[in-house]
């Protein structure tokens, strides 16, 4: 553990489970501070931006800088300034996602657009995916924040932005480019901000096909956590297996 300078912690499921602090990681999240070490929290969910998710850390008493969290919408943002840049965007999404593509210079139009980017929408609608479906049918880029078909609340597991992607994808037969985890795009910008060395970064996390898989294509280590999606009996069945077991974050302080 000593080795590493970079910690990368997910947030639903590891962190947090919707408004329910999970109290070994806020532990945890302290014992680092208190080791003079900032981690960093990315997550998949594109729905809010870092101020509104700085709050909510704050109050469950985790208290974070806005550069320390990263989400899945910074990282949809940064794509398509670099890959499409100066090309109308088309939204899906929420304040975190608009404020994300605002940062960079981009305004979302409600017409026919050369770029479609989804993130989770709590109010969609027939019309803003039948645009979707329109805008790619004719030519668009699609991407979208992350592939998570479900996410973790108090209620149970809600449907998550990977489930209205595929609807559109099952629509228009155009396989969209996911920004999110698994995919490494978020720890790659916070390496390439912060210049850490591979070997000084670890990504913690609940769920396998996100979190640790991100971890193994970014090439560094992993530990999964059992306080979420995967459980530790169903992770170790996997080929490719994360660096740690933990049961909870708790297992890490000494």
């Amino acid at each position: 553990m000593s080795a590493y300078k970079g910690y990368f912690l997910d947030l639903d499921g590891t962190v947090y489970k919707g408004l329910t602090p999970i109290q070994e990681s806020v532990d945890f999240v302290h014992y680092l501070q208190n080791n003079g070490i900032e981690p960093f929290f990315v997550t998949n969910n594109s729905s809010m931006t870092q101020k509104q998710l700085q709050a909510k850390l704050a109050k469950m008493d985790i208290h974070t800088t806005e550069e320390q969290i990263i989400s899945s919408s910074i990282a949809a943002a940064n794509y398509i300034a670099e890959h499409y840049p100066a090309k109308s965007v088309f939204m899906i999404g929420e304040k975190g996602l608009e404020d994300a593509l605002c940062s960079v210079g981009i305004e979302p139009t409600d017409d026919l657009a050369e770029v479609v980017v989804m993130g989770i929408d709590h109010k969609v609608n027939y019309e803003k995916l039948a645009q979707a479906c329109l805008s790619i049918r004719a030519g668009a880029a699609f991407i979208s924040t992350n592939s998570d078909h479900a996410f973790p609340s108090e209620r149970g597991y809600l449907p998550g932005n990977g489930a209205f992607t595929k609807l559109v994808e099952h629509s228009t037969g155009v396989e969209p480019i996911f920004t999110g985890k698994p995919q490494p795009f978020m720890l790659e910008f916070i390496q390439k901000k912060y210049g850490f060395k591979k070997e000084e970064m670890v990504m913690i996390g609940d769920n396998y096909q996100t979190d640790i898989l991100t971890g193994i294509h970014m090439g560094i280590d992993t530990a999964h956590v059992n306080t979420g999606v995967n459980r530790t009996e169903e992770v170790q069945m996997f080929l490719q297996k994360p660096t740690h077991f933990l049961e909870t974050l708790h297992d890490w302080i000494k």
